[in-house]
C-alpha cells in the first residue's frame, strides 16, 4: 500500500451539452492526459474508459489532494489540450473554448468492490477506431 489509507474515487465528466464528440483518438489522448495528471499528484489512474459524450475514471486517490482542485486540474488540462490538438474536430461542435460540462460526478467506492467498478468502467461503449 502506498499510504495508510485506501481512497478510490469514481469520476464521470460529460461533454458540454452532452455532445457526442469523443472519438477513439480523443479517448486515447485523454487517457494519457489523465494518467499524467494522476502521476503528478501522487494518484493512480486505475481504470479509464468512456463513450462519445462522457468519460469514467477510477482513481486511487492520495489524501493530500483536495478533490475539487484535483477535479479542476483534470478537467481544465484535458479540455485545453484536447481543444488544441483536435481543434478541427472540436470546432465542428463548439464555437466557444469549451469541452466539458461545468458539472461532474465523483463518489468514493465505499462498499463497492474495486473489481466491480473496474468492470463497469471497462464495459462502457467506447468509440471504435
Amino acid at each position: 500500500m502506498r499510504f495508510p489509507c485506501s481512497i478510490h474515487l469514481h469520476f464521470v465528466f460529460v461533454t458540454k451539452y452532452r455532445k457526442k464528440i469523443i472519438n477513439a483518438p480523443i479517448l486515447d489522448r485523454m487517457h494519457e492526459i489523465f494518467a499524467n495528471i494522476c502521476i503528478k499528484t501522487n494518484c493512480i489512474l486505475v481504470e479509464f474508459s468512456g463513450e462519445q459524450d462522457h468519460v469514467d475514471l477510477l482513481v486511487d486517490y492520495h489524501p493530500d489532494n483536495n478533490i475539487s482542485d484535483f477535479t479542476s486540474s483534470l478537467k481544465s488540462a484535458s479540455s485545453r489540450i484536447i481543444r488544441k490538438e483536435f481543434k478541427e474536430h472540436i470546432d465542428k461542435f463548439y464555437w466557444k473554448p469549451v469541452f466539458w460540462s461545468s458539472s461532474y460526478y465523483v463518489a468514493s467506492s465505499g462498499g463497492a468492490p474495486i473489481e466491480k467498478l473496474k468492470q463497469y468502467i471497462k464495459e462502457q461503449d467506447a468509440p471504435t477506431k
